[in-house]
C-alpha cells in the first residue's frame, strides 16, 4: 500500500533560519477537535519549537486554531503538545541537543495513511551572513533559470 500523504502546514521559516542536520518523523498527541480542524488546514508552525522534559519530547507554540463546531471540546490553540517518538530516538536527540547551538524545530505537519504526523528537524541556528549567502545563492539560481528558459525561446 503507497503512503497517501496530505500536507497540512510547512514551516518555510525553518530552513532561512537552521542549517538543518538531520530530521525526524513523529507522530502527534492530539484531541479529536484539533484533528477536525487539521482536516479543514488551520494549523500554523511559524513559531514553534520542539524541547525534551522529563524523557519526554513536546512542542509548543504550534498554533491549531479551534475547530468551529466543536464547542465546549475545543482545546487551547497554542497549548503545550506531546509528540510520539520511541525512547532510543529522544535520548539520541537529548544528547544531540545539548551541544552547542543545535534546536529542535518542526518542518512540518501531514497526514499519512490517516494520522497526523510532525516532521522535526535537529537544526543549528545561522548567523547573519550565512542568511544573506543562502539568499544570494536562491538569487543566482533564479538568475540562471531565467536565462536559460530566455535562451530555449
Amino acid at each position: 500500500m503507497a503512503d497517501s500523504i496530505k500536507m497540512i502546514a510547512r514551516n518555510k521559516k525553518a530552513t532561512h533560519d537552521y542549517f538543518i542536520e538531520e530530521k525526524y518523523e513523529c507522530g502527534i498527541e492530539l484531541a479529536g477537535t484539533e484533528v477536525k480542524s487539521l482536516r479543514q488546514g488551520k494549523a500554523s508552525l511559524k513559531e514553534s519549537y520542539a524541547d525534551i522534559r522529563d524523557g519526554e519530547i513536546f512542542v509548543y507554540q504550534m498554533n491549531i486554531s479551534p475547530y468551529e463546531q466543536g464547542n465546549i471540546f475545543n482545546k487551547d490553540p497554542l497549548r503545550t503538545r506531546k509528540l510520539l517518538l520511541h525512547k532510543q530516538e529522544i535520548r539520541k536527540l537529548s544528547s544531540l541537543k545539548q551541544r552547542e547551538g543545535y534546536t529542535l524545530v518542526p518542518l512540518s505537519l501531514y497526514f499519512k495513511n490517516g494520522r497526523v504526523k510532525l516532521e522535526l528537524a535537529l537544526a543549528k541556528g545561522k548567523k547573519v551572513y550565512d542568511k544573506r549567502q543562502t539568499i544570494a545563492k536562491k538569487d543566482a539560481d533564479r538568475r540562471m533559470k531565467r536565462d536559460l528558459r530566455t535562451i530555449k525561446s
